[in-house]
């Protein structure tokens, strides 16, 4: 007997993760959000999906707790359940938990903001960050998204990948304009990578953020792969002339520690 292509139960399973896929969207689109929230005509505009199907959406992650009404703004932000469930994510995180010490001392070092990114599909997630103790700050939190092309950690990232996984990953992001110093095209990036590539850690000058210039670099796991990235932010009035000595240095010895460190004993 011929077995036939699609049963009914591989449909409903298909039609059930098309439904859980724009749940998914929709929740990212508030994720991603910086100092700001959406509203429904936003999530549906930015998803591309009908405003009643966001409106039922939006229900039923309110029900779960997982995003919540500002009740000043009427806009969604993210709710209770999802950040204590991150959070417990983040605090098991094996490179969290082996890279914190190291981060810290890395922000003593520098006296300015921290982040170790993983990453996520094309783009790259914090999922720690260290403040500097001086009076300005970045306005990014942990669970933050960046792209790979305007984050020092995603330039980072790419970099570190073999060139054939490096390339298909660029292929696959959408560019937009952030600031006037933002890369948005392809060839410009492959040229930033490069440059990247051989002297061992990225930059981002006001790509992301006008006003701020960062420095990453990857953290290479057992096999040499990357498995997550380091960067430090820096407002451009404070940023020292000594580059080299003062956060180039310093941060690639701190990726190269807890490298070590996870390749553990031998």
């Amino acid at each position: 007997m011929t077995t036939p292509a699609h049963s009914p139960e591989d449909s409903t399973k298909i039609a059930g993760t098309a439904a859980f896929s724009k749940f998914v969207a929709v929740l990212q689109l508030i994720a991603d959000q910086t100092g700001s929230s959406l509203s429904i005509s936003q999530l549906a505009a930015l998803s591309g999906y009908p405003r009643p199907t966001v409106y039922r959406i939006l229900g039923a992650l309110m029900a779960e707790g997982m995003v919540v009404e500002n009740p000043r703004t009427r806009n969604f932000e993210v709710g209770p359940r999802l950040i204590n469930l991150a959070s417990k994510a983040w605090d098991r995180s094996d490179i969290r938990t082996t890279a914190i010490d190291a981060l810290r001392a890395l922000r003593d070092i520098t006296r300015e903001t921290v982040h170790l990114a993983v990453p996520s599909d094309t783009g790259m997630v914090y999922i720690e960050k260290l403040e500097s103790p001086q009076a300005v700050r970045m306005t990014s939190r942990i669970g933050t998204r960046v792209t790979l092309y305007s984050s020092s950690v995603g330039k980072a990232y790419l970099s570190a990948l073999g060139s054939e996984d490096s390339e298909r990953l660029m292929r696959a992001i959408t560019m937009q304009k952030f600031t006037e110093h933002t890369i948005t095209d392809i060839a410009t990036l492959r040229e930033e990578i490069a440059q990247t590539r051989q002297r061992g850690f990225a930059e981002d000058r006001e790509e992301n953020e006008a006003q701020i210039f960062c420095l990453g670099a990857p953290i290479p796991g057992p096999d040499g792969a990357p498995v997550a990235c380091i960067s430090i932010s820096i407002p451009l009035f404070r940023k020292q002339q000594d580059v080299q000595a003062s956060y180039i240095q310093p941060l690639l010895e701190t990726c190269a520690g807890i490298a070590r460190k996870l390749a553990g004993p031998g």
